[in-house]
Formats: structure tokens, C-alpha cells, sequence
């Protein structure tokens, strides 16, 4: 059974059994997490969601990606500045597709 589920802005195919990278969200490390809004389930399209669909996952990690550098300057000017940035994830088994 699959789904499109849509968390965090973007729309994800998950699978049972499958693990997941996803936006941050709230919730320790073994928790429940419940998405409702499931845009496809296998031949089901919803308008804009499947009603009574939700996928079921674990939460596995909390943690950051790996550290991307931005750097900026301006032509003509001593003006420089680099940054680093690491963006939060959260890990996601997915347990079960109900619907």
C-alpha cells in the first residue's frame, strides 16, 4: 500500500515499513506521529485530501543534515561574509496506512 502524504510543504511517496526524512517536528525519539493529510492513497485521489486516510509512523531521530556553507560578497567592496547553516530533520519509520 502507498501514499503521498504532505508534511512540512512538500509532498512525500512513503511505503509501509519505510523510513523517512522530513521537515522538523514536535515529538521525542519513539513516539507516535499521525499525518492527515494524505493526498493519494493507492487509487484513491483526494480533493485536495482522502477523507478518514491517515499514515502512522514511529519517530526515530530528531537531529541536523550536514552543515551547508553560504557565502556572500559584494563586487567592488571588501564586504564578504560567510555563514554555515544545518537544518533540522526528523527520522520517520512508517508504521501503517490506514484508510
Amino acid at each position: 500500500m502507498i501514499a503521498i502524504i504532505e508534511t512540512g510543504g512538500k509532498q512525500i511517496l512513503v511505503k509501509e515499513g519505510e523510513t523517512i526524512f522530513i521537515e522538523k517536528i514536535e515529538g521525542a525519539e519513539g513516539s507516535k506521529v499521525t499525518f492527515d493529510k494524505v493526498l493519494l492513497l493507492d487509487n484513491k485521489i483526494g480533493k485536495p485530501y482522502v477523507e478518514s486516510a491517515k499514515v502512522i509512523g514511529e519517530i526515530q531521530k530528531q537531529g541536523k543534515a550536514k552543515k551547508i556553507v553560504v557565502y556572500r560578497h559584494n563586487a567592488k567592496s571588501t564586504h564578504k561574509r560567510k555563514l554555515g547553516h544545518r537544518q533540522p530533520y526528523t527520522r520517520v519509520k512508517i508504521t501503517g496506512i490506514v484508510g
